[in-house]
């Protein structure tokens, strides 16, 4: 079995001096997705940014075998990990194409699969992003991250907000994204969680509570509903 592409042992964060993740120890194996779980403000968007640095943490994060914890946050994304942050944050008033020049950080980065699987976006290269719909817009923070080629993808709510269609599209995206680079992924449609996730981690209070393959979570009602809230054939709100 290959070794974990994230691990991460400790972690704490906080925000204004405020503590959002307590204790979060977990790992990401280097193929397929891992989902984070847990109920609203539980921890999970503060765990994937204090994983980038993006807010003052604590704790040893080790990715492809090397520590990372003390870095800064572009020299983690140097290393080949990207970002595909909660509510989208495209800049709405570049067009399209200009949203993802400026997310080029590869010599040659992978415009073609970016075409190829996002085809929609593709089309509207010209158009303003800030003009698109939610689901267009969503579409273009993946192929920002896509277009690097990136080891690991940590995704927040990729499905937030989005029309039942519009989330069946982004979960077929990220299931296509996922042959080619690890995600963890944030993520509170349970269904979606089923289709894409292998394994997955579950916060409570800035804690991981449970951390197996996701079938053991949701094929037990029982467990899912104590955790998330949730019967496990429906959304986590």
């Amino acid at each position: 079995m290959s070794e974990p592409i994230l691990r991460v042992k400790g972690l704490r964060a906080q925000i204004a001096g405020q503590q959002v993740v307590e204790d979060v120890s977990l790992e990401v194996p280097s193929t397929g997705v891992t989902a984070l779980l847990g109920r609203n403000g539980v921890g999970k968007t503060s765990t994937v940014k204090g994983i980038l640095g993006l807010i003052e943490r604590s704790g040893e994060i080790e990715f492809a075998g090397e520590r990372i914890d003390r870095e800064p946050t572009h020299r983690i994304v140097q290393r080949g990990i990207g970002y595909v942050p909660e509510d989208r944050e495209v800049f709405a008033s570049l067009s399209v194409a200009e949203n993802l020049r400026l997310a080029e950080r590869d010599r040659a980065p992978r415009r073609e699969l970016v075409a190829e699987l996002f085809p929609d976006i593709h089309a509207r290269s010209a158009q303003q992003a800030g003009t698109l719909s939610g689901g267009q817009q969503q579409m273009v923070s993946l192929a920002r991250a896509l277009l690097n080629d990136n080891r690991l993808l940590l995704v927040d709510e990729p499905t937030k907000g989005l029309a039942p269609r519009i989330v069946s599209e982004v979960a077929v995206a990220l299931e296509k994204m996922a042959e080619a680079t690890p995600i963890l992924l944030v993520e509170q449609n349970l269904q979606v969680v089923r289709r894409l996730a292998a394994t997955v981690v579950v916060l409570e209070a800035g804690r991981v509570v449970f951390a197996g393959l996701a079938a053991d979570l949701l094929d037990d009602e029982e467990r899912t509903m104590s955790l998330l809230g949730v019967h496990s054939a429906e959304d986590a709100a």
